[in-house]
């Protein structure tokens, strides 16, 4: 994948305690057991991991890695000179 989901997926795994065998782009978050209010705190520590700005309804439970993987990606993008 990207650099940007290999990275997450780090953040999942060492921050988080998630199964990295578990960890897919068609994984949705509800399927890793996870609620919103994980995703809250997932997404302030994604804001510092990545050096950006995205509010809380970027992420869903209902979301899958990919799709968060591409909210980031598109961030980082949007904040490139």
């Amino acid at each position: 994948m990207s650099p940007v989901y290999d990275k997450l997926v780090d953040l999942l795994v060492d921050r988080f305690a998630v199964d990295r065998a578990a960890i897919g782009p068609d994984v949705t978050f509800e399927e890793l057991e996870m609620d919103s209010l994980f995703l809250v705190e997932l997404l302030l520590v994604i804001e510092s991991e990545f050096q950006v700005k995205i509010g809380e309804e970027a992420a869903a439970p209902t979301d899958t890695i990919a799709t968060v993987v591409k909210v980031i990606a598109n961030e980082i993008a949007a904040t490139a000179p």
